[in-house]
C-alpha cells in the first residue's frame, strides 16, 4: 500500500484590530485539517518514516509518548490505515483516557513504563522488540531526519511570500523542516520557533541536529506559559477569545503558545508594517480532552 494522504491545509487570514493598527497581516497554515487524527505536522513527520517501514519490510510500528500524546495516537491512525500493527510505550504510571483510548481503538498495544526507564527508548526497544524482526523504532514525536524532510514540504504548498513563518516547537523536528526548505528555496523570510519548555534553549541543539545547512533564525523562549502541557488563566483566557472570534480551534501546548507569541510581540512592534506573518497550525486538537477542566 503506498504512504499517501492527501493535503487539504488552507491559509486563513486573521483579522484583528491589533494587526490592522499595526499594519501587518497574519494567516494560519491550516495543517489542523489534514486528517482528524493524523493531523497537523504529525502526518508530516510520519509520512517518511513509515515510508521508510515499509521499504524495509517492516510491519510493526514501535514507538513513544505520554498518557495524552497526539504523537501516539496519530501513529495508532495511521498504522491502522496503512497496514501497520502498532505498540506504544507510554511514560508513566497506567491510565485510562481519551486519547488512550483512541489508540486502542486503532489497535495499538500500549506498554506503561515508569519514567527512568522511559529515558531510555532504545533499550526499551531492544528489550522487548529486539527479537522481532518486523518492529520498527519510531522515536517520540516522530524525530528523525524523515520527519524533518515531510515537515519541509509545507513550504512548497505557500503560494506567497511572507516575513515570518512562527512554529511551536517541542521535538524541534518540524522547525528544522521548515528552515531547511526557507534556505533551499532561498525565501527572504525569518523563521520565528517558540519552544513550549521552560528553560527551551535547549532547542537549538535539536533543531540544528536536523538542518541541512546552518542557518540564522530567531528563539522566543518567553512563552512557555510554566513548561510543557502547562497553562495559566492568561493563556485560557487567550484560547477562549481567539477560538471565539476566529472560529478555528486550538490547543494549549503547542499553537495557543505559538499564537499568543504573535499577537504578543506585534503589541510590542517587533514587526513592521507591511510584514505578513505565516502561523502554523500544528493540529493535536484532541489534547484539549485531557485539560477541559482548565476551562471552566
Amino acid at each position: 500500500m503506498s504512504i499517501h494522504l492527501d493535503i487539504y491545509s488552507p491559509i486563513q487570514q486573521i483579522h484583528d484590530e491589533l494587526f490592522a493598527a499595526k499594519g501587518i497581516e497574519v494567516f494560519v497554515k491550516r495543517d489542523d485539517m489534514i486528517h482528524p487524527l493524523i493531523s497537523g505536522n504529525k502526518w508530516r513527520k510520519l509520512k517518511y518514516v513509515l515510508q521508510k517501514a515499509q521499504d524495509e519490510g517492516k510491519t510493526h510500528l514501535v514507538t513513544f509518548g505520554g498518557a495524552y500524546s497526539n504523537h501516539l495516537l496519530a501513529t495508532a491512525a495511521a498504522a491502522a490505515k496503512f497496514g501497520f500493527r502498532s505498540t506504544g510505550f507510554v511514560r508513566g504510571e497506567e491510565v485510562q483516557n481519551d486519547t488512550l483510548f483512541m489508540c486502542r481503538l486503532h489497535g495499538m498495544q500500549l506498554i506503561f513504563t515508569d519514567r527512568d526507564s522511559y529515558r531510555d527508548k532504545p533499550a526499551l526497544f531492544k528489550t522487548h522488540f529486539g527479537g522481532d524482526t518486523n518492529a520498527f523504532f519510531i522515536d517520540e514525536g516522530g524525530a528523525s531526519a524523515e520527519a524533518a524532510k515531510g515537515c519541509s514540504e509545507l513550504v512548497d504548498e505557500l503560494t506567497q511570500p511572507y516575513h515570518h513563518i512562527f512554529c511551536a516547537c517541542g521535538t524541534g523536528t518540524t522547525a528544522a523542516g521548515l528552515i531547511n526548505d526557507i534556505g533551499q528555496h532561498k525565501l527572504n523570510t525569518r523563521f520565528n520557533a517558540i519552544p513550549v519548555f521552560k528553560n527551551g534553549g535547549f532547542i537549538k541543539d535539536e533543531i540544528d541536529k536536523y538542518l541541512l545547512a546552518p542557518a540564522d533564525y530567531d528563539l522566543h523562549l518567553d512563552y512557555h506559559f510554566g513548561g510543557y502541557a502547562k497553562t495559566t488563566p492568561e493563556l485560557i483566557a487567550f484560547i477562549k477569545t481567539f477560538v471565539a472570534k476566529t472560529g478555528i480551534l486550538i490547543e494549549p501546548v503547542y499553537t495557543a503558545k505559538m499564537l499568543y507569541a504573535i499577537y504578543d510581540l506585534a503589541a510590542k512592534d517587533h514587526f513592521q508594517s507591511g510584514d505578513k506573518v505565516l502561523a502554523i497550525h500544528t493540529g493535536g486538537l484532541l489534547g484539549l480532552l485531557g485539560m477541559t477542566e482548565k476551562f471552566v
